[in-house]
């Protein structure tokens, strides 16, 4: 689905349904010299969360830019993804053409700083 609502930015997509499947893809890409240039990682995740996959990411790239983009980002899992080395979380509720606003001003090199950390 978010591969249509970027589709204006003309960007590259590769999705994956599952932690297992992003982790194996971003490697595959990684390795094949096509290191993606943004991952967009939701919290919840059939097989696990986004906070092992942005460790397991972060473990073979330390460079890797990940961002959260979640229901739940005001949670202490969103903050444990952020310690885990996700960028920022933004919410879902940002709607897609914010959202799409966001990812291309990162892709520009601008930072995100959604304020929206707190102490949970």
């Amino acid at each position: 689905m978010i591969h249509l609502y970027l589709s204006p930015l003309e960007v590259e997509v590769y999705p994956a349904l599952s932690g297992e499947e992003g982790v194996a893809l971003y490697a595959r890409l990684k390795k094949e010299e096509n290191t993606p240039h943004l991952v967009i990682l939701n919290l919840k995740l059939p097989d696990m969360d986004g906070v092992e996959v942005a460790r397991r990411i972060m473990q073979m790239d330390p460079d890797a830019v990940i961002y959260g983009f979640t229901a739940s980002f005001h949670t202490r899992r969103a903050e444990q993804m952020k310690k885990a080395g996700v960028k920022e979380v933004i919410p879902r509720t940002v709607g897609f053409p914010a959202f799409r606003e966001m990812v291309k001003n990162i892709l520009e090199g601008r930072t995100l700083n959604l304020g929206l950390s707190q102490d949970l």
